[in-house]
């Protein structure tokens, strides 16, 4: 067996029920420890006191992390996860103006593409298309859980007591303290974390979301996504891909539906009740 000094060899051969003869102990400096997956939507402390939700995981070169609110912390701040073992320290962050930060974990924290979603289960982000106004949109959050609703409006401006912050997401999905920072998910992208709002989960509410990509080009991260959804083979007509509810569509990509070819003319994730005949905006029939 190996183990981190004689002492503690002669330990466990001893818990055991074993003969010291029996077995060969030989010194390690290794140290196992559990390991945890960094999902979005779990809580998370800082300085051991707050409370806040994990957005997104992250990376930069070799550093692990995730991104979250502003508010919920300054850079240097340390966390805690939501096992109160060692995780990680708020690496920058900027509140008000914006209200984006990224903590940077120590090794026992593996980033996921995973989100907590409802019913004790998770989805995965592959990416993170925009979601356009309409869309449905749903958050995570350590309070209080999986909730959806309806993108609002794009570039917001809100006046918090702390100070405004603008180019937030304003959307109908409720949200409670302690949610701050969680995610939100349009389908499998990745649109943003949670800032404030208005309301509660039990009356209804409104929220507003600090969107991601601005969090990725501002701190240099790499968001940590799942394989890409790929449409089957199956679902072509004439050799062009058939437009198909939740894929994501590049600008320029051309689709058939109902026979009649159509070329993207914004990068989207598509919407079940956005077929390309009733989206002019986004699609062009050629």
């Amino acid at each position: 067996m190996q183990a981190t000094s004689q002492e503690a060899g002669a330990a466990f051969v001893k818990a055991a029920g074993l003969e010291g003869e029996d077995v060969g102990i030989r010194m390690t400096p290794e140290r196992p420890r559990l390991l945890q997956d960094i999902t979005g939507g779990d809580a998370f402390y800082i300085d051991d006191a707050a409370r806040c939700s994990v957005g997104f995981s992250v990376t930069r070169g070799e550093q692990g992390g995730f991104v979250t609110a502003g508010h919920c912390g300054r850079a240097g701040a340390t966390t805690t996860g939501y096992d109160r073992t060692a995780q990680g320290t708020f690496q920058a962050s900027t509140f008000p103006g914006v209200d984006m930060a990224w903590v940077g974990t120590n090794e026992q924290w593996t980033p996921t593409p995973d989100v907590n979603a409802q019913n004790g289960q998770e989805t995965q982000v592959s990416g993170s298309v925009e979601a356009l106004v309409g869309a449905s949109v749903c958050r995570s959050g350590s309070t209080t859980g999986w909730h959806c609703g309806t993108i609002e409006q794009h570039d917001a401006s809100v006046s918090y007591p702390e100070g405004r912050v603008d180019g937030l997401t304003r959307t109908t999905v409720c949200a409670e303290p302690g949610d701050s920072g969680g995610p939100y998910v349009a389908g499998a992208q990745a649109q943003g974390v949670t800032s404030g709002g208005s309301g509660n989960c039990t009356s209804g509410g409104t929220t507003f979301y600090q969107p991601v990509n601005p969090m990725l080009s501002t701190f240099g991260l790499t968001l940590t996504t799942a394989a890409a959804q790929v449409t089957p083979d199956g679902r072509q007509e004439e050799g062009t891909q058939a437009w198909t509810a939740g894929q994501v569509y590049e600008a320029g990509t051309t689709v058939t539906r109902d026979g009649v070819r159509y070329q993207c003319l914004q990068t989207h994730q598509a919407q079940g009740a956005w077929a390309p005949a009733s989206t002019p905006a986004l699609w062009q029939r050629l």
